[in-house]
Formats: C-alpha cells, sequence, structure tokens
C-alpha cells in the first residue's frame, strides 16, 4: 500500500496545482492585458489539448507502464509553470497553458491504472477510487484559498515559481516511491487480459475470457460526458447567481460547499460495498434531480442543494472508475481511463458554452437535469457484468 500512498500524493500536489490556478490565471491574464473573451480562451485550452494528451496515454501507459508518464508529467509540468511566471504577453500564457493541459493529461490514466492494479479484488479497487476521490476533493478545498494567499504574499510570478518547483520535486520523488512491476504481474493474474492476447498469461477460466472479450461499450462514456457537463454549467452559473452578490469571496465559499459534500460521503467507506454500477445510477439520478429543483426554484436554500450535489459527486466520480476497472482487463486499463478523461475533458468544455448560450432563456441548471437523465437513459446497463478473480 506504500506505492498508493504515493500515488495519492502525486494526484494531490498535481489537483493542487491546478485549482490553486483558478484563482490566480484570470487576473494574471488581465495584469498581461487580455481582453475577457481571451481569457475564456485561455481557461478553455487547457480542456482542448487534454483531449489528445488523454488519447496517447491511454496506449501509452498499457505498452510502457505508468511510472515513466508519472514521473515526466510532473517534472515537465513544473518545468512549463516555471516559464509561466515569465511570459509578458498573453499570447505566451495561451501557449504554455495549451502544453500545460498536454503534458498533465497523461498523469490521471497513468495513476489511476496504477491504482486499479494495486488492488487484491473488486471492493479493494472501489476503495482505492474513492481514496482517490478524496484527495482530489481535499485538493479542491485548499487549494484556491492557498493560491490567492501566495499572489497576495508573493505576486504572480514567484507564485507561479513555487508552484513549479514542488511539481518537479514530487517528479522527482516518484522515481524511487513508484513501484510498478510487482502489482502488474499481480494485476494479470487478478484481472486477466482480453481473450487472444498472447503478450500476457492466460486466463483462469472461460466465464472470464467471455466476460472480457466485449469492450466497455462507447455509450457508457455518455455518462462522464454529462456529469462533467453538468458541472461546467455549475462552476459557470454559480457565481452569477445573485446569491454570490458578485464577490469573489462568496462564490468561493459556494464552491467549498459542493467540496464539502463530496467530502462526506467519500468518507463514507461502507458504501463502497456496493455495487459500483448501483453507485454510478443512484447518483447520477440523485444529482439530476437536484439540478431540476435548482431550476424550478424549490425551496432548498442554495448551501443545502450545492451540498447535496456534492454528495452525488461524492459517490459517482469513484463508482465510474471502479466500474471500468471491475469490468476491463488490467492490460487495458491506461486505454480506458484514458477514454473516461476525455470525456471528461469534453464535457467541461461544452458545459460552460452552452450555459452561456441558453441562460437568458432556460436554466443552465435544467439542461444540466436533462443532459445527465438523457445519459442514464443511454445506459447499456446489460454489459456490466463483473469480472470476479
Amino acid at each position: 500500500m506504500k506505492t498508493a500512498i504515493w500515488l495519492y500524493l502525486f494526484m494531490f500536489v498535481a489537483f493542487f496545482d491546478l485549482h490553486a490556478q483558478y484563482p490566480i490565471l484570470s487576473p494574471f491574464a488581465i495584469s498581461l492585458g487580455a481582453a475577457p473573451s481571451f481569457i475564456g480562451l485561455i481557461l478553455g485550452v487547457y480542456s482542448i489539448t487534454h483531449l489528445p494528451g488523454n488519447l496517447l496515454a491511454g496506449y501509452g501507459v498499457d505498452k510502457y507502464g505508468s511510472k515513466r508518464f508519472i514521473v515526466s508529467s510532473l517534472i515537465v509540468a513544473g518545468i512549463v509553470l516555471l516559464v509561466q511566471s515569465r511570459v509578458t504577453d498573453p499570447w505566451q500564457l495561451l501557449y504554455i497553458r495549451s502544453v500545460s493541459g498536454f503534458v498533465l493529461a497523461f498523469l490521471s490514466p497513468a495513476c489511476l491504472s496504477l491504482l486499479a492494479k494495486i488492488a487484491r479484488d473488486n471492493v479493494q479497487q472501489s476503495k482505492l477510487m474513492a481514496g482517490n476521490g478524496l484527495v482530489h476533493t481535499m485538493a479542491s478545498v485548499l487549494s484556491p484559498a492557498a493560491g490567492a494567499y501566495l499572489v497576495a504574499k508573493l505576486g504572480f510570478a514567484l507564485s507561479f515559481t513555487v508552484l513549479g518547483w514542488i511539481l518537479i520535486i514530487t517528479g522527482v520523488l516518484a522515481i524511487f516511491g513508484v513501484k510498478e512491476r510487482q502489482y502488474t504481474l499481480a494485476a494479470a493474474q487478478l484481472f486477466p487480459p482480453v481473450h487472444g492476447d498472447s503478450n500476457v498469461p492466460a486466463l483462469k477460466n472461460q466465464k472470464q475470457a467471455g466476460a472480457l472479450d466485449e469492450p466497455v461499450p462507447w455509450l457508457f462514456f455518455v455518462i462522464p460526458l454529462g456529469l462533467s457537463c453538468s458541472q461546467g454549467i455549475l462552476f459557470f452559473e454559480l457565481p452569477l447567481m445573485k446569491e454570490a452578490s458578485g464577490s469573489i469571496m462568496t462564490s468561493g465559499l459556494l464552491f467549498s460547499v459542493v467540496s464539502l459534500g463530496a467530502l462526506v460521503t467519500l468518507s463514507m467507506l461502507f458504501i463502497n460495498r456496493f455495487s459500483p454500477l448501483l453507485r454510478t445510477t443512484t447518483g447520477c439520478l440523485a444529482l439530476a434531480l437536484v439540478f431540476f429543483g435548482m431550476s424550478v426554484s424549490w425551496p432548498l436554500p442554495l448551501y443545502v442543494s450545492l451540498f447535496l450535489i456534492g454528495m452525488a459527486k461524492g459517490v459517482i466520480f469513484p463508482a465510474i472508475a471502479s466500474l471500468l476497472a471491475s469490468v476491463t482487463s488490467a492490460n487495458r486499463y491506461g486505454r480506458v481511463f484514458s477514454f473516461l478523461s476525455i470525456s471528461y475533458s469534453i464535457g467541461a468544455f461544452i458545459g460552460p458554452i452552452v450555459a452561456g448560450h441558453i441562460r437568458s432563456h432556460t436554466s443552465p441548471y435544467f439542461i444540466a437535469f436533462v443532459g445527465l437523465m438523457l445519459a442514464l437513459c443511454m445506459l447499456p446497463l446489460k454489459a456490466f457484468k463483473p469480472v470476479q478473480a
């Protein structure tokens, strides 16, 4: 389990650095003379360049393993931040952000793939994925305030330099902290390869072979796409609501309420004993109902609604990762988790765009509700039959 702790550390640092830049980037771009429309492009290009990086990461992790991608992604991302601290033009910042999005796209599939291989069974896989969600949530709670504090004390340039060196040092530690080979060999036995692959050990029985011959249905990825689209709508709309009062501090508190809700359900480890398919479907349904309630201005206070959204997220995100791991052979974890990251990136890009175009005549939260319900209706339930070791 030492490797799992190392992986959590790497992901925490990466997410911490990423979220710490959220309150920094817009003011930094303004200080460089960027127009509001160009600032939106600077923020959105990260998700765009994430897509080819995720696609390459999936096949690369399956072929070469996770460690080299974890190490290189952290170190190169740190170097990119050091360069970012010296930019003097909005176009330079755009280029740097596009490179950063591509480089960090390799980290999440690599870490999730190795986490899935560490597990001894499907229940432990669920617990490890829940731990990943907990780490991500803690980073998202702590880092925005830390980023704002750094800028207040050190200024933009020095803040990016500090964050960059943190990533580089963490990448160097990954060289010594990640032990991959022993888990790869064990995972090949516990979560066998697809039938007919001569490069990996043979299947234990025909039941496992039949269960793993079929790839994950493409329609499943509509679920993470709809989920991240709804979150993009929330992140766009929340600061514009009257309850936010146009205050950055108030908006930050509202986002923190979402993260606190996620921490509550992520801390309920007994939830991991339930089927990941059940957790995914019920969590998405609950989330959709909350968005519907917000779209019709139900009587619950905004803070309660946001807390419920966070609780649903704390159930859904680990469940999706566990579900994919339970129906995928170990030699294909990288590809599956890269497609998952691609779905999240596309949804995060579409959500704010849709919200910006329809908010004048339709509640964006209603679109989030419709998107989640459509994704649930398209979910191919019969395709998900977890393989037992």
